[in-house]
């Protein structure tokens, strides 16, 4: 009889124990791009994979550009990914179950509008008539949309043209667009590279906010899981703060631009920690959600918090 209440009390707190413990899925998918520096660094160091064991497994998969990243996402592809401000805009006018679930301070100055050294353009209502290269649905796209209003000039009286940032840079170089409107590490990339002249950065405009998304489902079931990996990240950024010299070389081994450039990066926007989203984050994402309804470069008004997972 003992025996039998002594083997129920342990399985009793064998149970009670497994569900204190952070729920893991047995993998975890992570879409990322050449600008999700917080994310290279931390896989390139393994501490992630560290942390979590061998119950869950990370796979790493690169994208060229947000809304890439954020298709993949809502087919399923990938787990958890980290974007700009305007992706998860386009995304949630689509009708996509992908839900906001962390971000990191604003980097204003780690966007601009670049124009050549000598090109007559020389204050943003100069765009007017111009054709300006930037990524479709990307961040530049809400630089661009906030710079022209800033100048008193409407979408429509710019020609864009919507291309990758390999293909922008291209064009930039061989003067087919007068305008590229990018962000670091190719902002900085072609600081060093062509000596472009800076029209505007994004100070003032936008603030050019990273954020980190899942499928509404993932971000529900997994809450613990994605609380560890933004407190792997803050700690990852912590030792990026305090050892700039070896994140440079780290992100240029893994990126193949040079270490100098990534040092200027980094200096630009030192701080990459992540939580989950606060009430000033979503205000921020909701004023340019509004502008771009207005706009009409998504096709109705969304409610940002909506789509906001908090923990």
């Amino acid at each position: 009889m003992l025996l039998r209440q002594l083997t129920g009390l342990m399985a009793g707190l064998v149970v009670a124990v497994a569900a204190a413990l952070p729920a893991h899925a047995d993998e975890l998918r992570i879409g990322f791009q050449k600008s999700s520096f917080n994310l290279i660094v931390l896989k390139s160091r393994g501490v992630l994979e560290q942390r979590l064991g061998a119950g869950t497994s990370v796979k790493w998969v690169e994208f060229p550009a947000g809304p890439q990243m954020l298709e993949a996402l809502n087919a399923g592809s990938v787990d958890f990914g980290m974007t700009g401000d305007t992706p998860p805009l386009f995304a949630q006018a689509a009708g996509t179950k992908l839900v906001y679930v962390g971000y990191e301070p604003a980097k204003p100055q780690a966007a601009a509008i670049l124009v050549a050294k000598d090109a007559s353009i020389k204050k943003l209502a100069d765009l007017k008539g111009k054709r300006i290269a930037l990524q479709k649905g990307s961040s530049s796209h809400a630089l661009l949309l906030r710079a022209l209003d800033k100048a008193g000039l409407k979408w429509e009286d710019i020609q864009p043209a919507y291309l990758a940032p390999a293909d922008a840079r291209a064009a930039f170089e061989r003067g087919a667009v007068d305008a590229w409107v990018i962000w670091d590490p190719y902002y900085a990339s072609a600081e060093k590279a062509l000596n472009p002249r800076v029209l505007a950065t994004a100070e003032g405009l936008t603030s050019n906010q990273t954020f980190y998304l899942a499928s509404r489902e993932y971000a529900q079931r997994n809450k613990a899981l994605l609380n560890t990996v933004f407190e792997e990240l803050t700690r990852n950024s912590e030792f990026m703060e305090q050892h700039p010299s070896d994140t440079a070389k780290l992100l240029s081994a893994y990126v193949g631009l040079d270490q100098a450039t990534f040092e200027q990066v980094l200096a630009r926007h030192p701080n990459y920690r992540v939580g989950w989203l606060d009430d000033k984050t979503v205000l921020e994402q909701q004023k340019l959600a509004d502008r771009f309804a207005t706009q009409g470069l998504i096709p109705h008004p969304v409610n940002v918090a909506d789509i906001v997972v908090r923990h």
